[in-house]
């Protein structure tokens, strides 16, 4: 068969792959730690230190997860990431009556200080890495993990971890939004100011393509939307007075790895060099920490499934070794069972193993940027960023991240790839092994992780046992500040902590505030 006959092979972008690939005389690109930072942000990368191991685990009590945190570090887990339920993504007390379908499902459920306390209990905050993914009312669990932690003595100052924080793609793909964007906006920029100060190691944002990628955008769109969005909280702190090298060290990113393996390690390669050039060339960063984009990374949970289970275990593999030679900083692997349900003690174990068998048995961290040089590999990388640059200068075009959200046009970009992808899929085009091609009559059962209702009504009822506690003179004046604050123009967070510090309930300082800022509703 000729050349001109074969097949036409397209990677989930559309970019076309050929056959084979030759020197193209390209310039080498400059050494892992030297801007801009294509082949990496270290210079010996896990030769140095290896990423970071950080399994997302939350569900049902505080009381369940920490039991979960501990069994993960016991076993091997180097970072804790906390999954919150709904209700606390949403600003919703436990008890709140639109809250108590969803408390305790998809995360832990934290609706006060005690909760906070529960869920660290017996865990030294001063000697972990603590990643926790919540947007509206982030500011308000970052405040509550910091008060938790000067409880037991810890320095806030030597505090090391990450708050997700990124409302833009909530509104663009995820939806667990509470405020409108300008509010929502002055909440992340308040963060970055009251970090600056008080949590100087702690990222302040961590800027999230994966749920777009989740929602059914691209690897390219993933990339332009994410950095769309970054350049947009960069611009809202500096027009909030602060300067850029003061606040972008502490940027962080989180990107899907997904199953198209070589598109995967380019996308990464790309981003990265796409954020430096951002960073010096458009916003005038001197500090070389401000241009390097460092990433978590979690292999996609929509690639996952329910049909013939098992086979999650050998997609998650694939996709956290691309994440690995993509130059990841920290990473998450899915459970095999995370189509049917929470995961399993046993399911989350052997999410923990697969990163560990990679770290350690496959000779993946011993040198950097092991592709680096590859010619299939760097012209992807460079078809990637060509094509990402189109899409964010459409955005600018559109006035920025935020009018592209506005508007709607994100979100229509991402709907079409999500629908054309299900029609590559339902036509056979593109092969999902299990589902549209090598199936099985006889399915393999598998146990499913199930909720204790019983932790869910008590914690319930100690929610309303908390708020019967409280000395509501008190309690009041706290959020009469808030509310005074929120009108005004100072930083929200240290009124936040004065509220949380006299007893105040996550919901009753989110009420107050949408009682001032209102709640949003996508007029497009």
């Amino acid at each position: 068969m000729s050349q001109t006959e074969l097949e036409r092979v397209v990677t989930d972008s559309g970019i076309e792959i050929e056959p084979v690939y030759r020197d193209s005389g390209r310039a080498a690109e400059p050494d892992p730690g030297q801007y801009p930072y294509t082949r990496g942000i270290h210079p010996t990368m896990y030769r140095g230190k290896k990423w970071t191991i950080r399994q997302y685990a939350g569900y049902a009590s505080a009381e369940e997860t920490n039991r979960r945190f501990k069994l993960l570090l016991e076993r091997g887990q180097m970072g804790l990431s906390v999954a919150f339920d709904l209700p606390t993504q949403l600003g919703y007390d436990s008890d709140h009556a639109l809250a108590r379908p969803e408390v305790g499902r998809v995360g832990v459920a934290i609706s006060t200080l005690d909760d906070m306390r529960r869920l660290f209990d017996g865990i030294q905050l001063a000697r972990v890495t603590t990643s926790m993914t919540i947007n509206a009312p982030a500011a308000l669990l970052l405040l509550m993990y910091q008060i938790v932690a000067e409880e037991q003595g810890a320095d806030p100052r030597e505090l090391r971890g990450t708050i997700q924080n990124d409302i833009l793609k909530e509104y663009a793909a995820r939806g667990t939004y509470i405020f409108p964007p300008a509010p929502s906006m002055r909440l992340v920029t308040d963060t970055f100011a009251y970090c600056r100060v008080h949590l100087p190691n702690w990222n302040t944002i961590s800027i999230s393509g994966y749920h777009m990628r989740e929602a059914g955008a691209t690897a390219v769109q993933e990339v332009a939307f994410t950095l769309a969005n970054a350049i947009a909280y960069v611009r809202a702190a500096i027009e909030a007075g602060l300067q850029i090298d003061e606040f972008a060290p502490r940027l962080s990113f989180f990107f899907g790895a997904h199953s198209n393996f070589f598109e995967e390690i380019a996308k990464f390669r790309a981003a990265r060099r796409m954020w430096a050039r951002i960073m010096r060339e458009r916003f005038g960063a001197q500090n070389p920490r401000s241009m390097m984009l460092r990433f978590h990374t979690q292999t996609c949970g929509c690639t996952l499934t329910a049909q013939q289970p098992l086979n999650n275990v050998v997609r998650v593999a694939y996709q956290a070794l691309s994440a690995v030679l993509g130059g990841t900083q920290s990473l998450h692997t899915n459970a095999y069972d995370e189509a049917l349900g929470l995961p399993t003690e046993e399911s989350a174990t052997l999410a923990l193993r697969t990163q560990q068998i990679l770290a350690e048995e496959t000779g993946v961290a011993d040198t950097a940027d092991p592709l680096g040089g590859s010619y299939f590999v760097e012209e992807l990388t460079d078809q990637i960023e060509a094509r990402a640059w189109e899409i964010i200068d459409e955005i600018e075009a559109l006035g920025g991240a935020v009018a592209a959200i506005e508007q709607g046009w994100i979100q229509e970009r991402i709907a079409e790839s999500a629908y054309a992808w299900e029609l590559r899929v339902t036509s056979g085009e593109r092969t999902v092994v299990g589902v549209n091609t090598y199936q099985d009559e006889h399915e393999v059962e598998v146990p499913v992780h199930r909720l204790d209702e019983t932790a869910v009504e008590r914690q319930v009822a100690r929610v309303r046992e908390y708020r019967a506690r409280q000395d509501p003179t008190r309690v009041a004046a706290a959020l009469d500040a808030i509310e005074r604050a929120a009108r005004g123009a100072e930083n929200m967070l240290p009124v936040m902590k004065d509220a949380l510090l006299a007893g105040a309930t996550l919901g009753q300082i989110c009420g107050r505030l949408r009682q001032v800022w209102g709640e949003y509703r996508p007029g497009f």
